[in-house]
């Protein structure tokens, strides 16, 4: 089950992030307003389908009995919340916005990546959507996860240092100016850049809190060290981004200055956004974490030869 629980989120989560971009390279080319709300149909569907498909299996899990259900409410619960975080970034007036704004498109990025995507791993959502399928087809799925195919990726995909390389890779290459010009430009470069975000991402947290349950603590060590080196260089993007004497996207100068912004200004505040809460997400990721090993840890048992209390 620890191979499949990412797989369905991974895809439909691309879906949505391939459907926003072409609505992107859209709007850009339109004069909508930069404080609409965008239904576009592909995003709306996609995530339309995704929420059906985890409360149709909840409901049926939880009519089953009892046993675990104060951990499948906790996991509706983040489902439900980095569900909402990816309707804010994709259907909210924040999409619209971010066509226009530097620091508003790191906004719904950071959304996508140091939310949304987190959330979504913590809700184990595959689980709960096979659920929502009949046995004969919950059997199927479960077979084809484990053929090795899939097994066999996903396996090298989850090892800590690869999902790290690739988080880092996606963050860094996306936001170099020759590739992220290209992707404001071309459509079919822009829906690669968001489906990589979100990718990269899940696969990024999967390694955090998909393996944190290590009761030796190996898989909570790996954790924190992926969550710290990943802060120290994402401060370092937001810190050139913010620091830069010029503007790095040339792409981004009229629509912000239509809405009378000084595009220098609105790209610090971007790089501002990456740098201070972007690591604060970090941070809490590592505290997360380190709690949950603390708590895992057996308490010392008391032998023979050591004092007892009274």
């Amino acid at each position: 089950m620890a191979t499949v629980r990412l797989l369905k989120c991974a895809p439909l989560c691309a879906l949505v992030a391939c459907a926003h971009a072409h609505a992107h390279v859209q709007a850009a080319t339109t004069d909508a307003s930069p404080l609409a709300w965008t239904f576009e149909p592909w995003v709306v569907i996609t995530l339309t389908l995704s929420l059906t498909l985890y409360v149709a299996g909840w409901v049926r899990l939880r009519s089953r009995g009892a046993q675990g259900r104060s951990g499948r409410a906790a996991r509706f619960a983040a489902f439900g919340m980095g569900w909402l975080m990816l309707v804010v970034a994709l259907v909210s007036p924040l999409h619209a916005l971010s066509e226009w704004l530097f620091s508003a498109h790191m906004v719904q990025h950071e959304l996508f990546m140091l939310v949304a995507a987190p959330l979504l791993v913590i809700g184990r959502p595959l689980a709960v959507w096979l659920w929502a399928f009949p046995a004969a087809a919950r059997m199927r799925i479960g077979a084809a996860t484990r053929s090795r195919w899939i097994r066999r990726p996903w396996r090298w995909l989850t090892l800590p240092a690869v999902a790290w390389i690739l988080h880092a890779a996606a963050l860094w290459c996306w936001h170099a100016p020759r590739f992220f010009e290209a992707a404001l430009a071309h459509p079919g470069i822009h829906t690669l850049q968001h489906a990589s975000f979100l990718a990269s991402a899940l696969l990024f947290w999967w390694t955090v809190f998909g393996r944190a349950s290590d009761a030796h603590g190996a898989s909570s060590a790996h954790a924190m060290l992926s969550l710290f080196t990943t802060m120290v260089h994402t401060g370092a993007l937001g810190a050139l981004l913010t620091l830069a004497p010029g503007v790095w996207y040339p792409s981004c100068i009229e629509t912000t200055r239509a809405l009378g912004f000084d595009p220098l200004q609105d790209q610090q505040l971007g790089g501002l956004v990456m740098w201070v809460p972007g690591g604060l997400a970090y941070l809490i990721g590592g505290l997360l974490v380190g709690a949950r090993w603390l708590m895992r840890r057996a308490p010392p048992r008391v032998g023979v030869g050591m004092p007892r209390e009274g």
